[in-house]
């Protein structure tokens, strides 16, 4: 798709999930009528988990030092920063796009292209992530249906029509062997995040008796509470925060 065709896209997409979005109840609770679908990807997601991510998050934890560690994944961090001042402006929240893009001239100068974190450790600008399903969000679109998408993990129709326009309308891809430098920082960035996050994911994909029904509690009660500040805070954490996004970000585009 060209990128002239992209804000034309974008538009008709939001809309048409404007409509279609099927409204959580008024309670806040679960909407998910496609539960049989959702448990057979999150038996397969989980399989993956098991074969693979975990036991390399487990050795690249292990085997990389910390600083490296937090320099890859501060590189693939800092890679978002114009797609998320552009959804700040788009959110209408000029304070944030400034401090956003402060944090992102800062790192990718004195922080060397993003490596390091002189914007947070030094200069106040702590990171303020926010994507284009929170831009939706923003503008009325419902969260719809819960959905657990094969590997990327949860989301919402909302969250993950909000992936597909991060992905198409990633600058990166404009570069010379952008997606490339892209996916080089992507596999890090998730194996860091499965390693950082180790024992409160083990503890939900593999302890809870259901593991599918706690993930969801999770991941909505999580979201819910970032964009709205309400909800049950003791749940107000996604354990899969970034940790699969990377991949889809810098990899499948």
């Amino acid at each position: 798709m060209s990128n002239a065709k992209l804000p034309t896209f974008i538009a008709v997409g939001a809309f048409a999930v404007l409509a279609g979005c099927s409204a959580p109840s008024e309670s806040g609770g679960v909407n998910d009528p496609y539960e049989s679908v959702n448990r057979a990807t999150h038996a397969a997601n989980k399989g993956a988990d098991r074969i693979f991510f975990r036991p390399a998050g487990k050795a690249y934890g292990t085997a990389v030092p910390a600083p490296v560690r937090a320099s890859l994944s501060n590189a693939a961090s800092n890679l978002d920063g114009p797609r998320t001042v552009a959804n700040d402006i788009l959110q209408g929240n000029i304070e944030d796009a400034g401090h956003n893009l402060s944090r992102f001239l800062v790192n990718s100068t004195l922080g060397v292209f993003g490596l390091f974190d002189p914007a947070g450790s030094s200069f106040g600008l702590e990171a303020r992530p926010t994507g284009f399903a929170d831009t939706m969000a923003v503008w009325g679109v419902r969260e719809g249906a819960y959905l657990e998408l094969p590997l990327f993990g949860p989301s919402t129709e909302r969250d993950a029509f909000g992936k597909v326009v991060d992905v198409l309308t990633n600058p990166i891809n404009s570069w010379e062997d952008g997606t490339e430098i892209a996916a080089a920082t992507a596999l890090p960035s998730v194996l860091d995040s499965r390693y950082t996050y180790g024992e409160s994911l083990d503890s939900i994909l593999y302890d809870s008796a259901d593991s599918y029904a706690q993930l969801r509690l999770y991941y909505l009660e999580s979201r819910r509470f970032r964009l709205t500040g309400q909800g049950s805070a003791e749940n107000a954490y996604d354990p899969y925060e970034n940790l699969y996004e990377d991949v889809y970000e810098g990899i499948y585009e």
